[in-house]
């Protein structure tokens, strides 16, 4: 990896060197390394590009990271990851894309990332997304994850996209089964003419399941964002989304949750807040010795943490 490729590595996973463990590495819209464990095998597919992820019934403390990093102007990368959790195993998954882009054609990826958990199985999932170079090229990204999750099955997913994405459309789908658990946090901030969308769809379909999807936003300059979020209460369920969104110069953000309960004992509810940063928050700290700018940045890192 050359140096650009590093940073983007580090934005998006965390590392600064290829990881420990079971990983697979894309760069370019190609595969530049790959580990298996004794637990965690990876295979590539022979009919559309990308992975099969087996992780066998009953793994424990065992991680896998699978970033992509785009480096060249004018790419255009699809890839299609399938994860097959086996029952009682609980692992952290590290994904992301990091695009440099320096030349003046766009750079996309595409990720589509579908997930299957077995009964018990629990998973940690971090998603993050990078753009950088002083390019007029576009840095577009448009990840979708699909989730079906089985008896007692728990997912965390934690997604965040703080800088350089010129466009993205998110999309994340799920289905629970009795007693599943999914619980979503999203980060996102845009500016300039940056457009962000965002569309999470879930179908509480067991006895006990339970969704808890929460979106942080920040919209700055002329940048637009456009929030959806639906979920489905098809039996004794417990289902929650919520939107924050905070504006800042001619940022734009609508917000658009929708709940339906289609039995008696399913419980959901749905929250959506957007506005400005509160003027005595910014004096307060002020008053401190910060800058208006300085306060602003504080606010909005609080906020997104």
């Amino acid at each position: 990896m050359d140096s650009i490729q590093k940073t983007l590595l580090e934005q998006v996973a965390g590392i600064h060197e290829v990881p420990q463990g079971a990983y697979n590495l894309r760069i370019n819209g190609e595969g530049a390394g790959r580990n298996t464990t004794e637990h965690i095998d990876i295979v590539t597919k022979t009919d559309k590009p990308g992975i099969d992820i087996h992780i066998q019934p009953g793994t424990k403390n065992e991680s896998l990271h699978i970033p992509v990093l785009l480096s060249q102007t004018g790419l255009d990368d699809l890839v299609y990851n399938d994860f097959y959790v086996g029952e009682d195993a609980d692992v952290t998954i590290v994904a992301g894309c990091g695009i440099h882009n320096a030349g003046s054609e766009r750079t996309k990826h595409d990720g589509i990332h579908t997930f299957y958990l077995a009964k018990n199985a629990k998973v940690k999932y971090i998603e993050k997304h990078y753009g950088s170079g002083d390019g007029n090229g576009e840095r577009v990204m448009n990840p979708q994850t699909i989730i079906h999750m089985e008896q007692g099955s728990y997912m965390e997913m934690d997604t965040a996209q703080i800088k350089g994405v010129d466009s993205t459309d998110r999309i994340t789908k799920a289905d629970l089964a009795e007693d599943a658990t999914l619980v979503i946090h999203e980060k996102i901030m845009t500016h300039g003419t940056q457009y962000a969308r965002t569309d999470f769809e879930v179908d509480l379909n067991g006895e006990g399941c339970g969704a808890n999807v929460i979106s942080r936003s920040v919209a700055k300059g002329d940048s637009r964002q456009l929030f959806l979020s639906k979920i489905n209460g098809n039996n004794k369920c417990m289902g929650h989304s919520e939107c924050d969104a905070i504006l800042m110069d001619n940022g734009s953000v609508s917000a658009i949750p929708e709940i339906t309960a289609n039995h008696l004992e399913a419980s959901l509810i749905h929250e959506a807040a957007i506005g400005k940063i509160a003027g005595e928050q910014i004096i307060k700290l002020m008053t401190l010795g910060l800058t208006e700018e300085e306060a602003e940045a504080q606010i909005v890192n609080g906020f997104l943490k």
